[in-house]
Protein backbone atom coordinates (compact mmCIF):
# COMPACT_ATOMS: atom_id res chain seq x y z
CA UNK A 1 0.00 0.00 0.00
CA UNK A 2 2.81 2.48 1.14
CA UNK A 3 5.08 1.47 -2.14
CA UNK A 4 1.87 2.03 -4.45
CA UNK A 5 1.12 5.06 -2.93
CA UNK A 6 4.51 6.29 -3.36
CA UNK A 7 5.05 5.57 -6.69
CA UNK A 8 1.70 6.77 -7.51
CA UNK A 9 2.13 9.54 -6.07
CA UNK A 10 6.02 10.18 -7.78
CA UNK A 11 4.35 9.41 -11.47
CA UNK A 12 1.40 11.83 -10.39
CA UNK A 13 3.98 14.79 -10.15
CA UNK A 14 5.35 14.06 -13.61
CA UNK A 15 2.17 13.96 -15.35
CA UNK A 16 1.02 17.87 -13.10
CA UNK A 17 4.92 18.85 -14.80
CA UNK A 18 3.57 17.56 -18.18
CA UNK A 19 0.25 18.73 -18.22
CA UNK A 20 2.08 22.28 -16.94
CA UNK A 21 4.50 22.29 -20.03
CA UNK A 22 1.33 21.02 -22.48
CA UNK A 23 -0.36 24.35 -21.21
CA UNK A 24 -1.77 25.35 -24.49
CA UNK A 25 -3.60 22.13 -24.99
CA UNK A 26 -5.16 22.39 -21.41
CA UNK A 27 -6.56 25.78 -22.22
CA UNK A 28 -8.15 24.29 -25.08
CA UNK A 29 -10.21 21.75 -23.19
CA UNK A 30 -11.79 24.69 -21.53
CA UNK A 31 -13.36 25.19 -25.40
CA UNK A 32 -16.92 23.71 -25.90
CA UNK A 33 -16.79 21.01 -27.51
CA UNK A 34 -21.10 20.62 -27.58
CA UNK A 35 -24.00 21.60 -26.32
CA UNK A 36 -25.71 19.74 -23.65
CA UNK A 37 -29.15 21.25 -22.21
CA UNK A 38 -28.24 24.96 -22.84
CA UNK A 39 -24.66 24.46 -21.18
CA UNK A 40 -21.33 24.01 -23.74
CA UNK A 41 -19.60 20.66 -22.26
CA UNK A 42 -16.00 21.16 -22.71
CA UNK A 43 -13.09 18.66 -22.04
CA UNK A 44 -12.58 19.49 -19.03
CA UNK A 45 -16.02 19.80 -18.22
CA UNK A 46 -16.09 15.26 -19.41
CA UNK A 47 -13.32 14.91 -17.38
CA UNK A 48 -14.18 16.68 -13.93
CA UNK A 49 -17.77 14.61 -14.87
CA UNK A 50 -15.56 11.53 -15.20
CA UNK A 51 -13.68 11.69 -12.19
CA UNK A 52 -16.71 12.64 -9.76
CA UNK A 53 -18.26 9.94 -11.40
CA UNK A 54 -15.51 7.53 -10.59
CA UNK A 55 -15.06 9.21 -7.04
CA UNK A 56 -18.87 9.03 -6.24
CA UNK A 57 -18.41 5.30 -7.40
CA UNK A 58 -15.33 4.35 -5.41
CA UNK A 59 -16.43 5.98 -2.07
CA UNK A 60 -19.91 4.35 -2.07
CA UNK A 61 -17.95 0.90 -3.06
CA UNK A 62 -15.45 1.61 0.31
CA UNK A 63 -18.04 2.78 2.54
CA UNK A 64 -20.64 -0.24 2.03
CA UNK A 65 -17.32 -2.40 2.45
CA UNK A 66 -16.49 -0.44 5.45
CA UNK A 67 -20.15 -1.26 6.90
CA UNK A 68 -21.15 -4.68 5.85
CA UNK A 69 -17.67 -6.04 5.63
CA UNK A 70 -16.42 -7.34 2.51
CA UNK A 71 -17.77 -10.33 1.50
CA UNK A 72 -16.27 -13.23 -0.49
CA UNK A 73 -15.72 -11.83 -3.70
CA UNK A 74 -14.62 -8.56 -2.74
CA UNK A 75 -11.86 -10.22 -0.86
CA UNK A 76 -11.00 -12.02 -3.84
CA UNK A 77 -11.50 -9.00 -5.84
CA UNK A 78 -9.23 -6.53 -3.04
CA UNK A 79 -6.84 -9.24 -2.93
CA UNK A 80 -6.62 -9.29 -7.08
CA UNK A 81 -5.63 -5.23 -6.69
CA UNK A 82 -2.15 -4.69 -8.63
CA UNK A 83 0.17 -2.09 -7.36
CA UNK A 84 -0.16 -1.38 -10.88
CA UNK A 85 -3.89 -0.73 -10.73
CA UNK A 86 -3.59 1.36 -7.65
CA UNK A 87 -0.92 3.50 -9.34
CA UNK A 88 -3.36 4.41 -12.44
CA UNK A 89 -6.00 5.19 -9.95
CA UNK A 90 -3.72 7.54 -8.04
CA UNK A 91 -2.07 9.35 -11.38
CA UNK A 92 -6.12 9.13 -13.03
CA UNK A 93 -7.18 11.38 -9.49
CA UNK A 94 -4.48 13.57 -9.86
CA UNK A 95 -5.43 14.73 -13.41
CA UNK A 96 -8.91 15.29 -12.06
CA UNK A 97 -7.55 17.47 -9.08
CA UNK A 98 -5.15 18.87 -10.71
CA UNK A 99 -6.75 20.02 -13.70
CA UNK A 100 -8.10 23.61 -12.45
CA UNK A 101 -5.59 24.15 -10.36
CA UNK A 102 -3.11 23.77 -13.24
CA UNK A 103 -4.89 26.43 -15.48
CA UNK A 104 -5.11 28.49 -12.50
CA UNK A 105 -1.70 28.41 -11.63
CA UNK A 106 -0.85 29.24 -15.21
CA UNK A 107 -2.55 32.56 -15.05
CA UNK A 108 -1.26 33.51 -11.58
CA UNK A 109 2.45 32.66 -11.99
CA UNK A 110 4.38 34.16 -15.36
CA UNK A 111 7.52 31.54 -14.59
CA UNK A 112 7.08 27.76 -15.35
CA UNK A 113 10.24 26.98 -13.10
CA UNK A 114 8.78 28.12 -10.03
CA UNK A 115 5.25 26.47 -11.14
CA UNK A 116 7.09 23.07 -11.18
CA UNK A 117 9.24 23.98 -8.02
CA UNK A 118 5.48 24.08 -6.45
CA UNK A 119 4.74 21.01 -7.77
CA UNK A 120 7.66 19.36 -6.53
CA UNK A 121 7.67 20.59 -3.05
CA UNK A 122 4.04 19.97 -2.97
CA UNK A 123 4.34 16.31 -3.78
CA UNK A 124 7.20 15.45 -1.56
CA UNK A 125 4.85 17.07 1.37
CA UNK A 126 2.21 14.20 0.00
CA UNK A 127 4.57 11.66 0.02
CA UNK A 128 6.23 12.40 3.30
CA UNK A 129 3.12 12.53 5.65
CA UNK A 130 0.45 10.08 2.97
CA UNK A 131 1.67 7.57 5.42
CA UNK A 132 1.15 9.05 8.37
CA UNK A 133 -2.28 10.04 8.05
CA UNK A 134 -3.23 6.74 6.03
CA UNK A 135 -2.26 4.71 9.29
CA UNK A 136 -4.26 7.23 11.35
CA UNK A 137 -7.72 6.66 9.27
CA UNK A 138 -7.05 2.73 8.78
CA UNK A 139 -6.51 2.96 12.71
CA UNK A 140 -10.06 4.72 13.51
CA UNK A 141 -12.79 3.39 11.93
CA UNK A 142 -14.48 6.72 11.88
CA UNK A 143 -12.17 8.90 10.99
CA UNK A 144 -12.38 6.16 7.49
CA UNK A 145 -16.03 6.57 7.00
CA UNK A 146 -15.74 10.18 7.01
CA UNK A 147 -12.68 10.69 4.49
CA UNK A 148 -14.83 8.08 2.49
CA UNK A 149 -17.56 10.54 2.74
CA UNK A 150 -15.45 13.72 2.02
CA UNK A 151 -14.59 11.64 -1.01
CA UNK A 152 -17.61 11.07 -1.71
CA UNK A 153 -18.96 15.02 -1.64
CA UNK A 154 -16.02 15.78 -3.32
CA UNK A 155 -17.74 13.57 -6.20
CA UNK A 156 -20.81 15.48 -6.43
CA UNK A 157 -18.66 18.78 -6.51
CA UNK A 158 -16.67 17.43 -9.30
CA UNK A 159 -20.03 16.50 -11.20
CA UNK A 160 -21.76 19.68 -10.54
CA UNK A 161 -18.57 21.47 -11.68
CA UNK A 162 -18.89 19.29 -15.15
CA UNK A 163 -22.34 20.15 -15.66
CA UNK A 164 -21.79 24.02 -15.62
CA UNK A 165 -23.41 24.70 -11.86
CA UNK A 166 -20.73 26.03 -9.57
CA UNK A 167 -20.77 25.31 -5.81
CA UNK A 168 -18.38 27.78 -3.61
CA UNK A 169 -15.53 25.85 -2.31
CA UNK A 170 -15.55 27.45 0.84
CA UNK A 171 -19.08 25.57 1.81
CA UNK A 172 -17.52 22.45 1.07
CA UNK A 173 -14.63 23.16 2.80
CA UNK A 174 -16.84 24.91 5.77
CA UNK A 175 -18.60 21.26 6.17
CA UNK A 176 -15.48 19.05 6.21
CA UNK A 177 -13.86 21.14 8.75
CA UNK A 178 -17.40 21.08 10.89
CA UNK A 179 -17.54 17.27 10.56
CA UNK A 180 -13.72 16.63 10.84
CA UNK A 181 -13.59 18.62 14.29
CA UNK A 182 -17.37 17.20 15.48
CA UNK A 183 -15.47 13.84 15.18
CA UNK A 184 -12.10 14.49 16.72
CA UNK A 185 -13.99 16.03 19.91
CA UNK A 186 -16.42 12.62 19.92
CA UNK A 187 -12.85 10.21 20.03
CA UNK A 188 -11.85 12.87 22.50
CA UNK A 189 -14.65 11.61 24.50
CA UNK A 190 -14.50 7.94 24.08
CA UNK A 191 -11.10 7.97 25.04
CA UNK A 192 -12.30 9.97 28.54
CA UNK A 193 -14.78 7.12 28.94
CA UNK A 194 -12.51 3.96 28.71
Amino acid sequence: QNKARRLGLFMAMFMRIALLLAISWVMRLTSPLFSLLGHGVSGRDLILLAGGLFLIGKATFEIHSSMEGPGKHAARKASALSIKSAIIQIMALDVVFSLDSVITAVGMAKHVEIMIAAIVAAVAVMMISAGVVGDFIENHPSIKVLALSFLLLIGVMLVADGLGKHIERGYIYFAMGFSLGVELLNMRVRKAHL
